[in-house]
């Protein structure tokens, strides 16, 4: 993972984003009146910041999805592919599960490719902001580093 750290800055530029929308058909998952209790709106906020806290790429989505199925979200660069899934569990006590599996290859020059895995399992309340750093947690300011922001809510009708 310290390869990863030390060249961040090389690998982070010209990122592309490819979100996978979890749907059942044209219609809001919400609209089905049989999972109207389940579905979840999922807003995530996916950036690079690199150094001084300077924001070089943003994007924003909203999903729909219901209680155990997951939201894809791909982040593709010229050397790095984050591939991540946010899978949200509820619970009828208000204190929810956010299930997040990523997978990262990290083409290193002169190295070859570099693959790692991660699975977290985050307790979560609705509308509380979760942050996920697929690449590690960044400890220091000045090192670029992708971060992920996910506020899950309940469905409600527009």
């Amino acid at each position: 993972m310290k390869q990863i750290c030390v060249r961040k800055a090389i690998l982070i530029g010209g990122i592309l984003l490819l979100a996978g929308k979890a749907s059942l058909s044209a219609q809001s998952l919400g609209e089905h009146p049989a999972l109207r209790e389940r579905t979840v709106v999922m807003h995530i906020v996916s950036r690079i910041i690199e150094q001084n806290s300077v924001i070089s790429w943003d994007s924003e989505n909203t999903h729909e999805t219901i209680s155990g199925r997951p939201v894809g979200l791909k982040l593709a660069g010229s050397n790095l592919v984050v591939a991540i899934q946010f899978t949200p569990f509820l619970r009828s006590s208000g204190r929810h599960t956010l299930v997040a599996q990523c997978q990262v290859w990290v083409n290193i020059p002169d190295e070859g490719i570099s693959y790692y895995t991660t699975m977290q399992t985050i307790p979560m309340e609705f509308d509380e902001q979760v942050l996920f750093y697929p690449l590690g947690s960044m400890r220091a300011e000045n090192e670029p580093h992708i971060e992920i922001q996910l506020v899950m809510e309940p469905y409600s009708n527009p």
